[in-house]
C-alpha cells in the first residue's frame, strides 16, 4: 500500500493476513514529508476470491455502520470495481495529512458519503463510471478563516455515457458551485467560490488559496 500510493496511504500496526486483518489507517504527505493524520480506531478487511475476480469488505471503527463491499473484476488492459450500496461518515480533517494544499487549509467538518449502483471501469487508460456517488460536506471550516462553520456542500458524481461531477452549496457564507466531466481518464472541472460582501474579508485568505482571484470571486479549474 505504501509503495503503490507513493507513501501517502499507510497501514500501521497491521494484524492478520492479506485475506483477513486490520490496521490503523494514516494519510501522509509522501516520502520526505512530515505531514500525517491518522483515522480514529482501526480499519478491518476481508478479501476472498469470487466468480471472475475478488470480493472485499472494508469496515472502519469510526466511520462505517455497515462494511463497504467491493467486487473487482480484472480485464484485458484494465478492470472494473463495483461498489455495494452504502452510506458512511468520515472526518474531513483527515485530508490535512496529505500535505499541500490540505495542510494549509486544515479543513474541519464531517463528510457523509453514499453510493448507489456505483461502478468504475478502466480500459486502455479510459474510465467509464456507472451509478452515483454523493458526498455531503457538513459544517466545513478552515484555519484560514474565522468563520466557523463556513457552510455545507454537496458533490454529486453521476455515471453514464458522459460522467459528470456537480458541486453545490447547501448553505453557508462561503458559496461554492461548479461542474465537470470526465474526458478519457481526466476530469475537467470549472467552478467558482465567492463570499457575501460582509464576509469577504474573513474569507479572503481561503479564496486566494482555492483558486484564481477575480474580484470577489475565486475561479477554480481542473484539467
Amino acid at each position: 500500500m505504501q509503495q503503490s500510493t507513493a507513501g501517502q496511504v499507510l497501514l500501521l500496526d497491521a494484524r492478520g493476513t492479506v485475506w483477513q486483518g486490520s490496521a490503523r489507517l494514516m494519510l501522509a504527505g509522501g516520502i520526505g514529508s512530515s505531514d500525517a493524520a491518522e483515522l480514529q480506531g482501526r480499519v478491518r478487511w476481508t478479501l476472498r476470491a469470487a466468480l471472475g475476480g475478488l470480493r472485499a469488505q472494508i469496515a472502519a471503527d469510526c466511520c462505517t455502520s455497515d462494511p463497504v463491499v467491493l467486487h473487482y473484476r480484472p480485464a484485458w488492459r484494465g478492470g472494473e470495481v463495483r461498489f455495494g450500496d452504502n452510506t458512511s461518515q468520515w472526518p474531513l480533517a483527515l485530508l490535512a495529512g496529505l500535505g499541500t494544499p490540505w495542510n494549509t487549509v486544515q479543513p474541519q467538518g464531517a463528510v457523509h458519503l453514499s453510493t448507489r449502483g456505483l461502478s468504475v471501469e478502466w480500459v486502455a487508460g479510459r474510465i467509464a463510471i456507472g451509478g452515483q456517488a454523493r458526498m455531503d460536506v457538513l459544517g466545513a471550516s478552515s484555519r484560514l478563516s474565522t468563520l466557523r462553520p463556513m457552510g455545507s456542500y454537496r458533490i454529486t458524481l453521476n455515471g453514464g455515457s458522459t460522467s459528470t461531477l456537480q458541486l453545490d452549496t447547501l448553505e453557508g457564507r462561503l458559496q461554492l458551485k461548479g461542474s465537470g466531466q470526465w474526458v478519457g481518464s481526466r476530469l475537467r472541472f470549472a467552478g467558482e467560490a465567492s463570499a457575501a460582501p460582509e464576509h469577504e474579508a474573513a474569507l479572503s485568505n481561503l479564496l486566494n488559496i482555492i483558486g484564481r482571484r477575480s474580484g470577489p470571486r475565486s475561479i477554480i479549474t481542473l484539467g
